[in-house]
């Protein structure tokens, strides 16, 4: 019988506890707010690509980048929606750029864009 009841009272307090252990940890999260979305863009570290297309027309540019630091991303090359369209006008394919990307309204946006040097 003692068995039975030190079994019932483990069983019980596991269960009893459960709820507590899956709200620990959540203090540090920022559900919805990406990590750029805090950090003023003059101190968010450019990343640097070349620019392999334009689409002027749909305020989009393709670059073959680095690391973006800022978003935690590998090497890779996308497709971001540029804020500035007139940046298109200075660019074309082939250049290198120095480029700052953020999450702007759900998608993927080149904030600030210049020739590299």
């Amino acid at each position: 019988m003692k068995i039975i009841i030190s079994a019932a009272a483990i069983v019980f307090l596991a269960v009893a506890n459960t709820p507590a252990l899956a709200q620990s940890g959540h203090a540090g999260m920022h559900h919805g707010a990406s990590p750029e979305a805090s950090m003023p863009m003059a101190n968010m570290k450019m990343s640097n690509g070349t620019v392999k297309k334009l689409d002027a027309a749909a305020g989009k540019i393709t670059i073959a980048h680095g690391p973006l630091e800022n978003l935690n991303m590998p090497s890779m090359t996308m497709t971001f929606n540029v804020l500035d369209k007139a940046v298109l006008k200075r660019i074309k394919p082939g250049d290198k750029v120095n480029f700052v990307a953020a999450h702007v309204d759900g998608a993927m946006a080149v904030t600030s864009l210049e020739l590299a040097k």
